[in-house]
């Protein structure tokens, strides 16, 4: 028996690779199919099942193309209604997988099809749960994401609480938990950055498991403190539930290359959005005009899901030569498929073609630092709110890039500001989104908070966030 964890950090998702005597199940997979494919063959094994923990929110689940072609059997658990062909399956019902077993243990209360699958060996010995967002490292699934559901928030943890007890808690200490998610997804709130532990730890260490817990405590832990979900979370679980094109249309129709004339009249022609995948530190030497900046080297597809809020709307984009596919593939994984090609030879294919560009001033954190002691800045920090709360310019003013579309009615198109987050990544989006909405006295702050940190600025004093939200 061999048990894979496939683990993709700027989604801080893991899907799983499970073989025994030749076959293999893939639970929670992504978008894209050749990895899964590719290791099976080289293993010489044949995918089996693949089976899903329940319709993901956060990323479109690739179990659709990959049952295609593979042959292998979709798995949802109890309650679950796609629009295509799948076993639902019965609680507590068992799958063979070569010498190995998995169980169907239902595990309502993320969602109401939420499914944990047990791996029991070749003797029956309970050795693994895979438990997708159900149950995490130090936290457990929100329980506010199940899409027109009747049910509330405190409905479904109520739900939860019992899962947990009565399906998982009841396990051995050393079944070990491999969750659905890691530190950095919007799925749950306290998540830690290790990727498994053992059952008997979560049972100590993880604040919803606490044996003393009742029911309503439980309830008002696990609601309190919720943030708005990305707006994209919703459409990435109807693709999961109706079904989506296949990624190899995504492809074939994302990954065409476009000289500047071409790029110019598909980008005019379809409305389409320009994204701009580059270094921010490039991009901020020059950009298309008009385009949105969203780096393919930070959490990318999240910034996407999260700013571009039409799922289905054209894109366009520039990239750095040998990361198209890339892009593509990124995009997505979070549902955004109408992409209808990208700028031959990237950015410099644009200046040699003697195009306008835009682009942004920067400024040292010291040399902000000087400006705000000679009363001459205003500053902007697009960091998360407990983010800001911690600790910030004490004359800074706080927009945070979520919610950016919002944000910016309270800046004055007259003033100039300056911008900054934790690094440079989010102001250089948020300054792109804002010029492409008339906002033209921006400076950005380079190396954020990290440097402003550094400098001798007046900063509030640091406060727990926690103790705040």
């Amino acid at each position: 028996m061999n048990i894979e964890q496939i683990y993709t950090g700027c989604l801080a998702e893991a899907a799983y690779y499970i073989e025994s005597k030749g076959e293999v199940a893939i639970i929670d997979p992504l978008r894209e199919t050749k990895p899964y494919m590719d290791k099976a063959e080289k293993e010489g094994a044949k995918i089996k099942y693949v089976f899903e923990t329940h319709f993901h929110a956060d990323f479109v689940s690739g179990h659709i193309d990959l049952a295609k072609k593979s042959g292998a059997d979709i798995v949802f658990g109890p309650t679950a209604n796609p629009a295509y062909d799948v076993v639902v399956a019965k609680d507590n019902q068992e799958f063979k997988l070569g010498d190995v077993t998995i169980q169907v243990l239902h595990t309502p209360g993320h969602t109401m099809e939420s499914t944990t699958y047990l791996l029991k060996d070749e003797n029956g010995n309970q050795k693994a749960i895979f438990t997708g967002d159900t149950l995490f490292i130090g936290d457990v699934g929100r329980p506010d994401l199940a899409v027109k559901s009747d049910l509330s928030q405190a409905d479904l943890a109520s739900l939860l609480y019992d899962s947990l007890r009565n399906k998982i808690m009841t396990l051995p200490d050393d079944v070990v938990v491999y969750p659905g998610h890691g530190a950095g997804s919007a799925c749950g709130k306290n998540m830690s950055k290790e990727t498994y532990d053992s059952l008997g730890n979560q049972k100590k260490f993880n604040y919803a498991l606490r044996a003393d817990m009742s029911k309503d405590e439980f309830i008002k832990e696990v609601t309190e403190g919720l943030v708005t979900p990305p707006q994209y979370f919703p459409k990435n679980v109807m693709m999961n539930k109706m079904g989506y094109d296949s990624i190899d249309e995504v492809y074939e129709k994302g990954l065409v290359a476009l000289d500047v004339d071409k790029f110019e009249e598909v980008a005019n022609a379809n409305s389409a959005l320009v994204l701009d995948t580059r270094n921010q530190r490039e991009v901020r030497k020059g950009y298309l005009p008009g385009s949105i900046f969203i780096g393919i080297d930070g959490n990318f597809a999240p910034w996407v899901g999260a700013l571009i809020t039409d799922i289905k709307h054209p894109i366009v984009f520039i990239a750095d030569e040998g990361r198209e596919e890339e892009v593509v593939t990124r995009l997505a994984r979070v549902g955004y498929d109408n992409v209808l090609g990208y700028l031959k030879g990237g950015f410099q294919a644009w200046k040699d073609a003697g195009r306008d560009v835009t682009t942004v001033d920067w400024v040292s954190a010291q040399g902000l630092a000087e400006k705000v002691k000679a009363g001459q800045a205003n500053v902007v920090d697009v960091r998360k709110n407990s983010e800001f709360l911690s600790q910030h310019v004490v004359i800074a003013e706080n927009h945070p890039l979520d919610f950016i579309s919002e944000e910016m009615k309270a800046l004055d198109k007259d003033k100039e500001y300056y911008v900054h987050c934790a690094g440079g990544y989010r102001s250089m989006i948020a300054i792109s989104i804002l010029k492409s909405r008339g906002y033209d006295k921006l400076v950005d702050v380079d190396g954020g908070w990290k440097d402003i940190e550094q400098t001798d600025i007046d900063k509030t004093a640091y406060v727990c966030p926690s103790t705040l939200l």
